[in-house]
């Protein structure tokens, strides 16, 4: 019997993880995922979910419909990637992360099939998650999908609703270049008369997305088009109201589905999110004087929308803490971060880092300048040291950065 962490370093040296090294970890089918499902005797089958896609907000969104539904009573499994800190965050059940003993346990019972079929550290993870979730016997579970739609392993759920919150250029090398080729690798949750909300007209996307559900029967609801009286949440990040229409316009859908969802319930749900469901990461201010935010926004439209927040912000100085993984087009998101702030490039631990000095040649291109640091912890302090009180430290570029100073 392998302890807790020699089980998840196992399943991380299984097929590599995409967050870890990338493209050779991205799998083309949903082949092994079916194997692995009728395995563990379909579990996917035995309860009612919610499946969420999109290239921002679809991890907020998650957890903002997880918390409403708990509010309103329900038994909720949510199912998110990539994980801050612990490989367990990705599978909740009313906030509660799985138990290490439940990880243990499932790669122990299926570790022979699992290693046969060469199944992926996500495949395993998904069908682990789908397993808990009906043994735990959930009422409902949000699944958020890991990359595109289509062919990720979530897909192989009926939802009650789907959800594609937007569309913008990232993972380009797998899923198109174009903004409509990317949407039509998301448009593939969309299933037959399972009505999908879609969180932002695009007018590159609409079109795909219309008719990929006229094709199959499904209800299609532009959220950005609906008035919604005003509602509140703790997340604070100003890009959230985006991603409130779409969850508000999903609460709709399932109260006109039978689900009994209270206007208290989408009150309380949206105000305690963090409380409910353990979200990190959203524009999170870690301390007070000075000012120090993180944000884990890593492709350009996500950031754009960081930085234009930022701005808003009082301060006498900004100090930018940034670090980013190897396969991002700095041509799309360096212009995007303000000259006037200092910087200070530190390289996520992870294999898929780009080198600190690699990063600030990178930048000085867009006329960023700053120092490299050994570690994104001495970047940090070094920041800590030179901030007045009245300055603002942001610290972002890529999850990775984020997850080590949470």
């Amino acid at each position: 019997m392998k302890t807790y962490q020699e089980t998840v370093e196992w399943m991380f040296q299984q097929l590599p993880m995409y967050q870890r090294v990338g493209a050779q970890a991205f799998k083309k089918d949903l082949g092994r995922t079916l194997a692995l499902a009728k395995h563990l005797k379909n579990p996917e089958r035995k309860f009612k979910s919610i499946h969420v896609a999109g290239t921002n907000g679809k991890g907020s969104s998650s957890h903002m419909l997880a918390s409403v539904l708990r509010e309103a009573g329900y038994k909720v499994g949510l199912y998110t990637s990539p994980h801050l800190k612990d490989f367990r965050e990705r599978i909740k059940i009313n906030g509660k992360v799985i138990s290490q003993e439940e990880v243990v346990r499932f790669v122990d019972e299926n570790q022979n099939f699992l290693q046969e079929h060469q199944l992926s550290f996500f495949e395993m993870t998904v069908g682990m998650a789908f397993n808990y979730f009906a043994k735990q016997q959930v009422d409902i579970a949000v699944v958020e999908v890991g990359m595109g739609g289509r062919l990720d392993s979530t897909n192989i759920i009926t939802p009650e609703i789907a959800i594609i919150t937007n569309i913008g250029l990232d993972h380009t090398a797998f899923l198109g270049n174009s903004l409509a080729e990317i949407a039509s690798e998301k448009a593939g949750i969309i299933k037959k008369e399972v009505p999908v909300v879609i969180g932002e007209k695009q007018k590159e996307t609409e079109a795909v997305f219309r008719r990929k559900a006229e094709e199959v029967g499904a209800e299609i609801i532009f959220a950005s088009e609906l008035k919604f009286p005003k509602y509140y949440t703790d997340l604070k990040g100003e890009y959230q109201k985006k991603n409130l229409k779409a969850v508000l316009a999903s609460v709709k859908l399932m109260k006109q589905k039978g689900w009994e969802i209270s206007e208290e319930a989408v009150i309380n749900g949206l105000n305690n999110v963090k409380l409910h469901t353990g979200l990190q990461g959203r524009w999170d201010v870690l301390r007070e004087k000075p000012k120090i935010i993180c944000d884990t926004a890593h492709n350009a439209e996500g950031l754009k929308l960081v930085m234009n927040q930022l701005k808003k912000e009082k301060f006498q100085h900004l100090h930018i803490v940034l670090g980013v993984v190897n396969d991002k087009d700095l041509s799309k998101i360096l212009p995007l971060f303000p000259q006037e702030a200092k910087y200070y490039f530190c390289k996520p631990d992870v294999p898929r880092g780009l080198a600190a000095e690699e990063l600030q040649k990178e930048a000085q291109q867009f006329e960023l300048a700053g120092r490299t640091y050994g570690s994104v912890k001495e970047a940090l302090f070094a920041a800590e040291e030179e901030a007045l009180d009245e300055d603002l430290i942001f610290v972002g570029g890529s999850n990775f950065i984020v997850a080590e100073v949470i």
